[in-house]
């Protein structure tokens, strides 16, 4: 069985590597020339733990490979799985017209009664859309399509996707199911088929509920300071509560951002204006979440006052932890500020690509937490990875009296012995 894999930025090389470590002979297919000539040569375009391994074992195996060329990438496959990471703008409005344009050009190389799956997010009836495009111009090939919504998690892609908690599929008809369960069956038993529009929506409500929750904690928590409470021991009293349970997304925090579940609820909240249908809660969650981003800026001037001539230490730049990615990052949006309010930067972060210009120019880049933060007048978390608790406590030992600012807590069991530090996170009105 092969199958093509197509877009390769994270979502695409992630599924290309993980399907070819399944057992399955797989093509990634990319317009971009050079995207494909880093991947041959066993290199991801960002950062995932393990990805570069597993690229490279698959073409060491003679089961992944890769092109630019979809005449030669789909010759011979049974599927083709679009896996493309939808591009969306700065106001988190998604460009579905790119992924469906590559779409459509594609499946004309895809042969007689072969598969399309769509990963790539996308509203709701997009692929009934695709399924009535593809019928006019390539009414001989009797496509079937499926909606697999991805299910990708930065920093833990891999595991996610090799050992899921189940796979969402959505199909047209029920005699697709054993068309489609070869593929899904390899990677866990655990399916759930329904139908396509339901798959679609399913991943517009898991991340509209997800967003939904992080709001709803951060709100709490804004309360929480004012009256003295600590929001980490609501989170905890709430994920005791059977009825909410220890997972649940109420742990005070950043706001989201990366555009993907803002992206979802614009899907819905697109989707309940086309019907006339009422989206307060979805419109709200949106709102609440822009008023969170400005917590930090707002703690800077409770804590620091006038920012011109300070130096500041940002450690952690990348979207999430685990990543490379500064796509949509918070903490890159929070250095321009601070740069924009005549603030000296230092960056710190070992994972991180290169930023961007001007930022670049303006954001000194550091080798160490130690050194980022040696002469800050105030040190901010941007990204929570690990590394940075085991040695932040002896790092920021010289920062005596001066604040530290963690909007999630992250730091905050590293730095309880070390009383001199003035510590700020989410939540708790009080220091350690």
């Amino acid at each position: 069985m092969k199958i093509c894999v197509y877009g390769l930025w994270h979502l695409g090389s992630v599924t290309a590597a993980c399907l070819a470590d399944c057992g399955f002979e797989v093509c990634g297919l990319d317009p971009d020339a050079k995207t494909v000539e880093n991947l041959a040569a066993g290199h991801a375009p960002l950062f995932e733990p393990g990805l570069d391994e597993l690229i490279a074992r698959g073409i060491a195996s003679g089961r992944l490979s890769f092109s630019s060329d979809a005449q030669k990438a789909l010759s011979g496959a049974d599927f083709l799985w679009v896996a493309f990471d939808t591009p969306v703008d700065d106001n988190d409005r998604a460009d579905v017209a790119y992924v469906s344009g590559r779409t459509l050009e594609a499946v004309k190389h895809l042969r007689h009664e072969g598969g399309v799956i769509i990963s790539s997010q996308a509203p709701v009836g997009f692929v009934r859309g695709l399924e009535i495009e593809c019928a006019k111009r390539y009414p001989e090939k009797g496509m079937y399509f499926a909606c697999s919504p991805e299910n990708l998690r930065l920093g833990k892609a891999i595991s996610v996707f090799s050992n899921p908690d189940r796979i969402i599929i959505g199909v047209r008809r029920d005699e697709h199911i054993k068309k489609f369960e070869p593929v899904f069956g390899k990677i866990t038993p655990r399916l759930e088929w329904m139908r396509t529009e339901s798959a679609e929506m399913t991943k517009h409500a898991i991340n509209s509920f997800l967003a939904m929750s992080v709001v709803f904690a951060n709100e709490l928590a804004g309360i929480c300071e004012s009256v003295g409470a600590d929001a980490a021991e609501v989170a905890r009293g709430l994920k005791t509560e059977e009825r909410i349970g220890p997972k649940a997304y109420v742990g005070p925090g950043t706001a989201f951002a990366g555009g993907t579940l803002a992206r979802d609820i614009n899907f819905v909240i697109e989707t309940g204006a086309r019907f006339s249908k009422s989206t307060l809660l979805f419109k709200a969650i949106n709102e609440g979440n822009e008023a969170h981003k400005s917590w930090v800026r707002r703690k800077l001037a409770e804590v620091v006052g006038e920012l011109k001539g300070k130096k500041a230490a940002v450690l952690g730049l990348t979207y999430k932890p685990g990543t490379s990615t500064l796509r949509r990052s918070l903490s890159v949006e929070l250095c321009k500020w601070l740069v924009s309010e005549g603030a000296v930067v230092t960056a710190y972060d070992p994972f991180a690509e290169p930023l961007p210009e001007p930022l670049a120019s303006s954001v000194k880049r550091a080798g160490s937490i130690a050194q980022a933060a040696s002469s800050a007048d105030v040190v901010i978390l941007g990204t929570e990875h690990k590394d940075f608790q085991n040695s932040v406590a002896a790092d920021l030992a010289a920062l005596s009296g001066r604040p530290v600012i963690d909007p999630s807590g992250f730091l905050r069991k590293a730095l309880e012995k070390t009383p001199d530090i003035k510590y700020f996170c989410v939540g708790r009105g009080e220091r350690l």
